[in-house]
């Protein structure tokens, strides 16, 4: 059930890393929502996030934690929402959204664009304020 996270995870597609360890990856998405909207995702293939073991389900969500923090603290904002859609990838992703407003976590909205230096930028903002 190889899908493109799974070739992420692997290294045979880049990304715009943001936090790893041996379980778990969070990288920036390429189509966002808005500046510093983050996936994570278990480096496991598995396609439905409900199907996650406890242990690893637990796991991803304080992962997922620690990452919202350092979005919240790098990137303008009032909360970071989180969306598990899980139709686009079949992979389980959570999706970390800086939110100023309800409409924020729209689907719908037109995708925003950055240059790769405003990729890396966004990154490095996101890394630095990361829990030590």
């Amino acid at each position: 059930m190889a899908s493109i996270f799974t070739k992420i995870v692997a290294g045979d597609i880049p990304c715009y890393k943001i936090a790893e360890d041996s379980r778990f990856l969070a990288f920036l998405d390429i189509n966002p929502l808005a500046q510093g909207h983050t996936l994570v995702i278990p480096k496991q293939e598995t396609d439905y996030l409900f199907d996650l073991d406890d242990e690893l389900y637990k796991d991803l969500f304080l992962f997922s934690k620690k990452i919202a923090g350092a979005i919240k603290k790098s990137v303008p904002c009032i909360k970071v929402g989180l969306a598990v859609v899980g139709l686009e990838v079949a992979h389980a992703h959570i999706h970390l959204i800086p939110l100023n407003g309800i409409y924020d976590i729209d689907f719908k909205k037109p995708k925003l664009n950055f240059s790769k230096e405003e990729f890396e930028q966004i990154a490095n903002k996101i890394k630095q304020a990361l829990p030590v």
